[in-house]
């Protein structure tokens, strides 16, 4: 697996060693037309349109399936060079045996990806917990330990009982990101725990104020080195499309 920061020069929106990817969770939505995809364009052309306005997509698909080589391997074709795929982790890791007693499907879960790593195309790989799950930092270190070292990792904790500086630290020690989550529901610590930072953007609607406070946001973190993953929520409405697209401009007009 390709750590992050270890990608090809060139992919920065702006100047300097780290890189920004901005998108959303998700691209196959007909109801973004007409006001990001063109009114007439086909689903099937929908993910190389998209690449050519947002250089990241979280995918979620992966959640409830393990993703086939012939998919990945489309994937990666209608997509340049400096396109990320996030993935998100499979619920059996993070729903059904909460981060225990997993090797072997873990590994097979790691191994399925591969084809993007070996693409240059795998950015983090985000591990959603359950929301009645309560902090447990011993099994959060025994399953960091089972992770190839190289496989940049985010995780998304929705129980409050996470958010504490063991925590952290356990995080700090393995590289691993605090996925910096915002919804209607909860928002996380902005708590920075390793080489790359992970926003999810979850709210219906932001301001125009609340959007220039998460630029200036990136950009304080790409000053400091880090690579920045920032991803609007997903809906049947384009607003999270557009929000990222006028984000991407807003850095490259620096």
């Amino acid at each position: 697996m390709q750590p992050s920061g270890g990608y090809p020069d060139g992919e920065a929106i702006i100047p300097g060693m780290a890189k920004i990817y901005v998108g959303t969770s998700g691209w196959a939505y007909a109801g973004w037309k007409p006001e990001f995809y063109p009114a007439k364009l086909a689903a099937k052309k929908f993910l190389g349109y998209y690449a050519t306005q947002l250089n990241t997509v979280e995918v979620n698909f992966t959640f409830r399936q393990l993703v086939k080589e012939t998919a990945l391997a489309s994937w990666v074709a209608e997509t340049p060079a400096e396109f990320r795929f996030g993935i998100k982790a499979h619920q059996r890791i993070t729903h059904m045996k909460r981060l225990r007693d997993l090797g072997e499907f873990t590994d097979l879960f790691v191994r399925t990806i591969e084809p993007l790593a070996a693409a240059g195309k795998l950015g983090s790989v985000l591990f959603q917990l359950p929301p009645n799950m309560k902090c447990d930092g011993e099994r959060l270190s025994e399953f960091l330990a089972t992770l190839p070292a190289s496989l940049p990792v985010a995780f998304e904790f929705r129980h409050a009982s996470w958010f504490c500086d063991e925590v952290y630290e356990r995080l700090r020690a393995r590289g691993a990101a605090l996925c910096l989550a915002e919804s209607e529901e909860r928002e996380t610590p902005e708590v920075v725990t390793g080489p790359l930072v992970y926003y999810r953007w979850r709210k219906p609607s932001y301001s125009a104020e609340e959007r220039a406070g998460m630029v200036e946001k990136i950009r304080a973190h790409t000053a400091a080195g880090r690579d920045v993953y920032a991803y609007f929520k997903h809906e049947e409405t384009p607003e999270g499309a557009l929000y990222a697209v006028e984000m991407r401009k807003a850095l490259e007009a620096v």
